[in-house]
C-alpha cells in the first residue's frame, strides 16, 4: 500500500500530462527557473498573446476604423464571455478595468463622495481584513483619513484549521466592531475571496451573509485570484459589488479585471480618470480612459479558448491545478518535517507550506533576504510570508508544530512540473543544513 505522500506524488504524476502544452505555450519562460509564483503576474500563453498583438496591429494600423468600428464590439465580446463565466445576470453588470486596484479605486472614490455629500457621516466605518492587500488597504486607509471614516480590522487566522475557524474568527472581531461603533454604520466591508498573503480560500458566501445580518450597508469582494482559479458565482455570492484579475489565473494578458457592480449602484458610479466619456455610464467610462493599449482587455475571449481548447474546460483546469499544488505541499511538508498552513479545502492553485524552524526566519525583511537568494543562487521564485509574534502562540498550536516561523506560497499552473518543486526542496534542504552547521 503506499503511503500517503507517495501517493501524492503518484496522483501528480498521474495529472501532469500537459508537456505539449507547456512547450508550445510557454517557451518564453526563463529556463532552468523554478516558476512557482504564478499567482503574483499569472503567464500569458504564446497563443493569447498572439491574439493581442493582432489587436494591437489593428490600432496601429488605422486607429480610427479601430476605435469607431472594432473596439467596441470587442469589449463586449469581453464582458459577454466574463458574465457568462461569473453567473452574472447581465453583461451591464461586468465591466473591464485594468486591475482590481482601479475597481478598488471606483469604489473609493463613491465613498468620498458620500461623505462630501452628506450620506455618510463623520465616524461611519469601513472594514477590512486582517490580510487584505497592501494596495486595497492604502486605498481606503486613504478615504478614511480624508473623510473621517473609521477603519475596523476583522481577524483571519493563519495557520487555519477550517472554513468554521475562519467564519467563527470573522463572525467575534465582526460582532465586537459592530458593537464599538456606537451607533456609526458600517458603510463597506471589503472581503477577499482568496487572500494573497498568506493565501487562503475564504467561505466568502456565508461572510457576506454575516455582513448583512449586521447591518454592513455594502459589500465588495476582492477576488484578485479567483478568476480561474476557483469557481465565481456572484450570484450566490451576493456581494454589492466584485472584482478579479484576469491575468493572474484566467491567462489573459496583464491589465486588465473586471468589475461586477448590481445594477443599483451603476449609476452614481465612475471611473477615476475622467476622460471624454464621463457621464456617459460607467461601461462607457471604463472603455476608454484616453489614448492607451486596450489590447489585454480585447483579448480576454482568447484566453477563455485556450483554456476550454488546451485544458479541457476551466473546471478541469481548476482541479488538476488545486490537486497538484496541494499535492506537492504536502510533498514538501513532509520532506522538510512542516505541514501546510491550511487544509487542502481552503488552498486553491496556492498552498501554504511550513518552512523548516531551523531557518528560524524573525521579520519580513529576513524573508525578504531568503527569498532573493532562492531567487539568485538557486533559480527558484517563491514568495515567503512571516508569522508575526503576537500570532505566534495561536499559529503554533493550529500548526502543531512550534515555531514555524515562515511559509512558502507555492502556486501551480500548467507549465509547473514536479522537478521545480524538488529544486525548491533542495534549495531549502541545503539552506537548512547552512543553519544546522552555524
Amino acid at each position: 500500500m503506499l503511503s500517503e505522500e507517495d501517493a501524492a506524488v503518484e496522483k501528480f504524476q498521474q495529472l501532469n500530462v500537459l508537456s505539449d502544452v507547456r512547450e508550445k505555450e510557454f517557451n518564453h519562460h526563463e529556463e532552468g527557473v523554478a516558476r512557482l509564483n504564478h499567482g503574483s503576474f499569472g503567464s500569458c500563453p504564446t497563443s493569447v498573446q498572439t491574439v493581442q498583438a493582432q489587436w494591437r496591429e489593428k490600432w496601429f494600423k488605422q486607429p480610427d476604423t479601430f476605435i469607431y468600428h472594432q473596439m467596441e464590439d470587442g469589449f463586449l465580446e469581453s464582458r459577454r464571455t466574463i458574465a457568462g463565466l461569473i453567473n452574472s445576470p447581465s453583461v451591464d453588470e461586468v465591466l473591464l478595468v485594468d486591475n482590481v486596484t482601479t475597481a478598488a479605486s471606483i469604489i473609493a472614490q463613491d465613498l468620498v463622495w458620500g461623505f462630501l455629500e452628506g450620506r455618510y457621516q463623520k465616524g461611519d466605518a469601513i472594514l477590512l481584513l486582517n490580510f487584505s492587500y497592501g494596495a486595497i488597504k492604502a486605498c481606503f486607509e486613504s478615504v478614511a483619513a480624508q473623510v473621517g471614516a473609521r477603519l475596523i480590522y476583522c481577524k483571519i487566522p493563519f495557520p487555519v484549521s477550517s472554513p468554521s475557524h475562519a467564519l467563527e474568527s470573522f463572525h467575534q472581531s465582526l460582532t465586537k466592531a459592530r458593537a464599538e461603533t456606537q451607533g456609526r454604520v458600517i458603510r463597506l466591508a471589503v472581503i477577499d475571496h482568496i487572500t494573497s498573503m498568506p493565501s487562503i480560500l475564504l467561505p466568502v458566501k456565508e461572510m457576506v451573509s454575516l455582513c448583512r445580518s449586521h447591518g454592513v450597508e455594502q459589500v465588495l469582494v476582492d477576488g484578485a485570484h479567483a478568476l480561474g482559479n476557483v469557481e465565481v458565482d456572484v450570484e450566490e455570492i451576493d456581494a454589492d459589488f466584485y472584482t478579479s484579475n484576469c491575468h493572474k489565473w484566467f491567462f489573459s494578458p496583464p491589465q486588465v479585471a473586471f468589475f461586477h457592480c448590481k445594477l443599483q449602484h451603476l449609476d452614481r458610479l465612475h471611473h477615476p480618470v475622467v476622460s471624454t466619456t464621463h457621464g456617459d455610464g460607467l461601461a462607457a467610462e471604463c472603455a476608454w480612459v484616453g489614448t492607451r493599449d486596450y489590447s489585454a482587455q480585447l483579448a480576454v475571449p482568447a484566453a477563455a479558448e485556450f483554456i476550454q481548447k488546451e485544458t479541457g474546460g476551466l473546471e478541469a483546469l481548476r482541479r488538476f491545478n488545486h490537486d497538484s499544488a496541494v499535492a506537492m505541499g504536502n510533498l514538501l511538508a513532509n520532506e522538510w518535517g512542516t505541514v501546510c498552513g491550511a487544509p487542502a479545502e481552503m488552498a486553491t492553485a496556492m498552498v501554504m507550506v511550513g518552512l523548516p524552524p531551523i531557518l528560524n526566519i524573525r521579520s519580513f525583511d529576513e524573508g525578504l533576504q531568503l527569498r532573493t537568494r532562492l531567487r539568485n543562487e538557486f533559480q527558484v521564485e517563491v514568495p515567503l510570508h512571516h508569522v508575526l509574534e503576537e500570532d505566534q502562540v495561536d499559529a503554533d498550536r493550529v500548526a502543531k508544530i512550534p515555531c514555524i516561523t515562515a511559509y512558502a506560497r507555492l502556486s501551480h499552473q500548467i507549465y509547473n512540473n514536479k522537478k521545480d518543486y524538488l529544486q525548491f526542496q533542495d534549495a531549502i534542504k541545503s539552506i537548512a543544513r547552512e543553519c544546522a552547521a552555524m
